[in-house]
């Protein structure tokens, strides 16, 4: 009997959907969450026909160099930023994500998230219970209207489209900056208004970032583009970290040239910057932007269907259902079974 392959599981995850892995695979997982060493991530795609990680998981030439039976990796996250996609393709090994499944979960997030610090709630929240309510009063934490205000949504992808559609509810002008404009008709269906970079920072009254994170906009949004936004606007960002300077962002908060700021991701995360925990008009959530019960369980099962997939097991193999490096698929350096 042909000795069956070997998978790695990086992180626990839900077990009984991890379960399905166990009918094609000998699974090797982890028991409780670790933050593993690139040498660790080494040793143990070393021995691995396939691997399940996490974005805690950085993963590129260095860990995958030695591990010549490695033929998959299954990301749990639409980003994939923790994968060097040009050394696992060079390599041979397919790379797969877990988009859709999350869109309308994150969406939520982050329309909730944006009213959360326009609206002062975390501030208000942490002012009631360190005991300084004393009196009802008129002009206490006033914050700013989310209805008939002007979203602006850098990187209008599928949960950017997701935020503008729950933009219509609340009367909100939107308006959006991509790398490529959308088609006209999509344009229409999210009431959606394209303007430039500069123009987007300029106009909106609540900015949200959406954008996928690359080395090429590293902190895009820097001091000069917070200066372009007025001193009533907020910020939220959903996408990742390294998008904005977080030693500006503090700097423009502080001073009053921003009113606030809602933060579900940072660079250095999970440490985060301790500027911004000192200040009291940024709303910190430690990167829960999809963390309902149905969309984590369905995450995990979309890239355990990408892992069986990929490994060519069950109905479906060799068409996973969310490639990342196409290539890799179509047979550029694709290793054997």
């Amino acid at each position: 009997m042909a000795e069956r392959p070997r998978v790695w599981v990086s992180q626990p995850l839900f077990a009984d959907v991890i379960g399905r892995l166990d009918e094609h695979f000998d699974v090797v997982g982890t028991a409780a969450v670790t933050q593993h060493s690139p040498d660790a991530i080494a040793a143990a795609l070393r021995e691995a026909d396939g691997a399940l990680v996490t974005l805690n998981d950085a993963i590129g030439a260095a860990q995958v160099g030695g591990a010549s039976r490695l033929r998959a990796i299954a990301n749990v996250g639409v980003g994939y930023n923790n994968l060097d996609l040009a050394a696992l393709s060079a390599a041979g090994i397919l790379a797969t994500n877990t988009p859709d499944v999350l869109t309308e979960t994150t969406a939520d997030f982050g329309f909730a998230l944006m009213m959360a610090t326009a609206r002062r709630i975390t501030e208000a929240e942490r002012w009631l219970r360190d005991g300084h309510w004393r009196q009802w009063s008129f002009e206490s934490l006033l914050g700013g209207d989310i209805h008939g205000a002007t979203l602006g949504i850098l990187g209008m992808g599928r949960i950017g489209r997701g935020i503008a559609r729950r933009a219509s509810g609340f009367g909100m002008r939107v308006l959006y900056h991509n790398r490529s404009r959308l088609p006209d008709a999509v344009e229409r269906e999210h009431a959606a208004e394209y303007v430039g970079f500069e123009a987007l920072f300029e106009r909106a009254d609540h900015l949200v970032l959406v954008l996928p994170y690359s080395p090429a906009n590293h902190h895009l949004v820097d001091a000069a583009a917070l200066a372009r936004l007025r001193p009533h606007a907020t910020l939220t960002n959903i996408a990742r970290g390294g998008l904005i300077d977080e030693a500006a962002l503090a700097d423009a908060l502080a001073a009053g040239r921003l009113a606030a700021a809602g933060l579900d991701v940072f660079e250095g995360e999970p440490a985060v910057n301790p500027r911004l925990l000192a200040l009291r008009n940024v709303v910190l959530t430690p990167h829960i932007a999809s963390a309902s019960l149905a969309t984590r369980r369905a995450m995990v099962a979309l890239a355990v269907a990408n892992l069986i997939a990929a490994l060519d097991r069950g109905p479906d193999a060799g068409r996973p259902p969310s490639p990342l490096n196409a290539e890799a698929l179509a047979g550029g350096g694709k290793r054997s079974a």
